[in-house]
This record gives structure tokens, C-alpha cells and sequence, in this order.
């Protein structure tokens, strides 16, 4: 069975960093490893970008699980996939994770209108222990507030 809206996120990443700037990548992928995410069988929570030779971006740690209906040509579950961005951004990206120490983490993963998978990425800052106690704190407020708001 496939789902209409495919929408795989990285609720981990959210407490884990602080996002700076976002980008929507494609991904280059095989035959039975849309038809596995067309059906949702996709993790990103533990996955992360890296730079190889030749300034192309990969994802690495992106878990698909094998495709139910394929024969003994099913793909690889955590092999590295190739990202497609403009030349330009990716430049940019490269020359800032780099300089800056930043680092590139997937967020969501999605087929758009078009029916192609695509990646949004982010370049992302670690977040220290006090900013993440932070945003504990913050979303509790927020919690307590729309319950007062909700009984009046």
C-alpha cells in the first residue's frame, strides 16, 4: 500500500541543534529504494551529511529498509547517497561547514508533487547542554500557557 504524503522527519535534530539555514536536496536514488520510501519505510533520525572527494554532499546513516516485493536486486539499507543541490549552494555549504565547524543534518524526508524524494537539510550548530535544558523549559511554558488559555 502507498501513501499519498510521504513525510519522514528528524525530531531528534530539532533538540540536538540549532538550524541556521535550510536547503531542499534531491537524492540520488535506485529503483527499489523510492518504491521503499513511497511505502514510508525510511529512518533519517540517526543520518547526517558529509563532503566527499570532488565537493559532492552525501547522506550517510540514512536507513530504507529493503523493498518487500524485490528480488535478490534489492539495494543496500545504509549505504551513502548522493545529494543534489546547485553548484553554488553547495560551495557555500561546503565552504561553511569548513570554516565555521557547522555541520549539515537531514530533517525531513518527502516525495513532492512531482513524485521525486526529496531531503530538506539544514546547516545546523550543536546545541550545549544549558540551550538544550532551554528549550525543555520553553516548551513546557508554552505547554502550561495554552492550558490556561484553553480553560478560559
Amino acid at each position: 500500500m502507498l501513501q499519498q504524503n510521504v513525510n519522514i522527519l528528524n525530531r531528534k535534530a530539532k533538540f540536538e541543534y540549532e538550524f541556521l539555514d535550510t536547503y531542499v536536496a534531491g537524492i540520488k536514488l535506485v529503483g527499489t529504494e523510492i518504491k521503499a520510501i513511497r511505502e514510508g519505510k525510511a529512518s533519517i533520525a540517526e543520518s547526517f551529511c558529509e563532503f566527499h572527494n570532488g565537493g559532492e554532499l552525501f547522506v550517510i546513516n540514512m536507513h530504507i529498509q529493503e523493498y518487500s516485493h524485490a528480488s535478490h536486486f534489492n539495494h543496500n539499507p545504509k549505504s551513502e547517497r548522493k545529494l543534489l543541490l546547485n553548484k553554488r549552494e553547495l560551495r557555500k555549504l561546503e565552504k561553511e561547514v569548513k570554516n565555521s565547524g557547522l555541520t549539515i543534518v537531514p530533517t525531513r524526508l518527502f516525495i513532492n508533487e512531482r513524485g521525486f524524494a526529496k531531503l530538506k537539510i539544514a546547516l545546523a550548530k550543536g546545541k550545549k547542554l544549558y540551550d538544550k535544558r532551554e528549550t525543555i523549559k520553553d516548551r513546557d511554558n508554552k505547554r502550561a500557557l495554552d492550558r490556561i488559555k484553553k480553560n478560559f
